[in-house]
């Protein structure tokens, strides 16, 4: 019932702000500037019943998703080492911070001069990604209760029983919430990247070529289609944690 009543909530203030831009299309009279919501609407679904289109999103998820997932690896692998070694705490720290400080564009110039443009977006999207995921988990295992640490030092667990009982169960939450952070920015800074750099199939190629022609309606719907696929990877994500929750609910019980 409660999520039928925000269910119900974002329906309504989806059509509120629809509203709005109908009315300001309707107001500035000038599609040039602002295409109203119907004009966008009827251009997506234009896009979306071509091959092409769906071959570009395609490639831009998949090329976004590697990034993010190498990211996220490498930052639990970061966040372990640091964890363990105070002289690669020392070493990696600072470089780490000094990446979480950098500006996109920063990278993305940077980058494209020993990059391929292609490849590009995948590497922006890894380094955005790797200091969020070594911070919070970092942050996990430092979070973790030494009582705990010291009873399996007592009772003599392995190593792989120590982080499946305590550290995993303490540092699960940091790594969730990190990677939902990590989706939003991955979706952003990758397509950044291909705005920057306009890899042959990418969304921000076709949204740089909409501003460029001034086909404002075009750069409407494929900014829509970001959004979408952005609400869209958050619902999946969000999805996933509830079954994962569910099914370690389902274990204990069975125990």
């Amino acid at each position: 019932m409660r999520r039928r009543g925000t269910t119900a909530k974002s329906l309504g203030a989806l059509a509120f702000w629809l509203g709005v831009w109908a009315l300001l299309s309707v107001l500035v009279a000038r599609p040039l500037l602002l295409p109203a919501p119907w004009a966008v609407a009827e251009r997506l679904i234009r896009l979306a019943g071509t091959a092409s289109f769906w071959k570009i999103t395609a490639v831009s998820l998949g090329r976004i998703l590697l990034g993010a997932a190498l990211g996220i690896l490498a930052g639990i692998a970061v966040a372990a080492g640091t964890s363990r070694s105070q002289f690669l705490d020392t070493v990696l720290s600072p470089m780490l911070s000094v990446i979480r400080a950098t500006p996109v564009a920063s990278f993305i110039l940077l980058m494209l001069i020993w990059v391929g443009r292609d490849i590009l977006p995948c590497v922006i999207v890894f380094l955005m990604v790797l200091p969020v995921v070594w911070g919070n988990v970092s942050a996990g295992v430092a979070a973790t209760d030494r009582q705990l640490l010291e009873m399996a030092r007592v009772y003599r667990l392995s190593r792989w029983q120590t982080a499946r009982r305590i550290y995993i169960p303490s540092v699960g939450p940091y790594l969730l919430s990190a990677c939902h952070t990590s989706l939003g920015l991955a979706w952003k800074s990758g397509v950044a990247a291909e705005v920057l750099t306009m890899p042959a199939l990418s969304i921000g190629r076709r949204l740089y070529e909409s501003k460029l022609y001034m086909e404002m309606t075009d750069l409407f719907a494929w900014t829509a289609i970001v959004v979408l696929c952005s609400i869209a990877l958050e619902k999946m994500f969000a999805a996933l944690v509830r079954k994962l929750r569910r099914r370690r609910m389902l274990g204990g019980r069975g125990l």
